[in-house]
């Protein structure tokens, strides 16, 4: 197997056919039916449905491309560790983030990236925790901001910030009436509005309230940020999240967040790296500017509802 194969394969399956690879690669279409012909022989399965339409993954080649994509980067890494400057770091990095995080965190990395390091490449990629941490151990992206669930130990954790999550309901809501806090069981008698258990916010919310001896009930699973608020606004219930990815929707009026006491929940976000992929020098700077500006926001108060660990 050689590495052209793979750019091959993965070029095939970007473009959805071999006639459109073979002109983006510049290669002759029947050398490039004859190496995907031989990497099928070689691993002994078909990779592709061929038909006048185009190209399909099958079975097997979903699960290659997804290998073939994360080596592939791995090789790209490996060069440019060569040859990048501890100084002057350049190149390309990939950071993931999770749909609670971006809010807060995206806008400000990409401003100081620009500013510190302007021949890094900053690719973000917002994604739930658990495929987050899927592709972190894959090597498909070189840094994932996660949060402290004790399950981390497969990976190397900078601790960034503390965030408590608050009750988050439209400013109208009976329970925004006069108060600034409400206790969690108050809180869980409510309808819930909660993205579901492969986000890493409600695994929190749910073991903060088995140790009360409380539990969630008739919970509305939405697993997009932007149609829970929308949900939220359209008075179909509340939820239990950090304050950034409201933050707008709090400051113009439209919405509540009130504390959560008796007990208050937080979370411990993280900025994970592979213990079995070394970093280059262009994603170490990124990864000392992570931390940098989690920091900073926190000093200034613009991350709402965080503190420094």
């Amino acid at each position: 197997m050689e590495l052209r194969q793979l750019r091959y394969f993965v070029a095939i399956v970007d473009h959805g056919s071999l006639s459109r690879a073979a002109l983006v690669l510049h290669v002759a279409q029947p050398a490039l039916t004859q190496q995907l012909r031989q990497l099928e022989e070689e691993l002994g399965v078909q990779l592709l449905h061929r038909s006048a339409q185009g190209v399909l993954n099958t079975d097997a080649g979903k699960v290659f491309y997804e290998h073939a994509q994360a080596i592939l980067k791995q090789v790209a890494d490996a060069q440019a560790a060569v040859v990048q400057s501890a100084e002057r770091p350049s190149g390309s990095v990939t950071l993931g983030l999770p749909h609670s995080i971006s809010d807060a965190l995206a806008l400000p990395l990409l401003t100081a990236i620009r500013q510190r390091y302007p021949e890094i490449t900053l690719q973000l990629t917002e994604e739930i925790t658990g495929s987050l941490a899927e592709q972190l151990r894959a090597g498909r992206i070189n840094l994932a901001v996660l949060f402290d669930d004790g399950q981390l130990g497969s990976f190397a954790a900078t601790p960034l910030v503390e965030e408590e999550l608050r009750f988050i309901c439209r400013a109208d809501a009976p329970a925004a009436d006069g108060h600034d806090s409400l206790t969690l069981r108050d809180a869980l008698d409510t309808t819930l509005i909660l993205p579901g258990l492969q986000h890493g916010v409600r695994p929190r919310i749910e073991s903060t309230a088995r140790a009360a001896g409380l539990a969630t009930h008739g919970v509305i699973e939405i697993n997009s940020i932007a149609i829970l608020k929308s949900a939220i606004l359209a008075g179909m219930g509340a939820t239990i999240l950090p304050v950034a990815p409201v933050q707008a929707e709090v400051e113009r009026g439209a919405m509540r967040a009130l504390a959560i006491h008796d007990p208050a929940i937080a979370r411990t976000v993280v900025l994970c790296t592979s213990r079995n992929i070394p970093l280059t020098n262009a994603a170490a700077a990124v990864s000392r500017l992570v931390v940098q500006v989690a920091h900073d926001l926190c000093a200034a108060g613009h991350w709402i509802g965080a503190r420094k660990v």
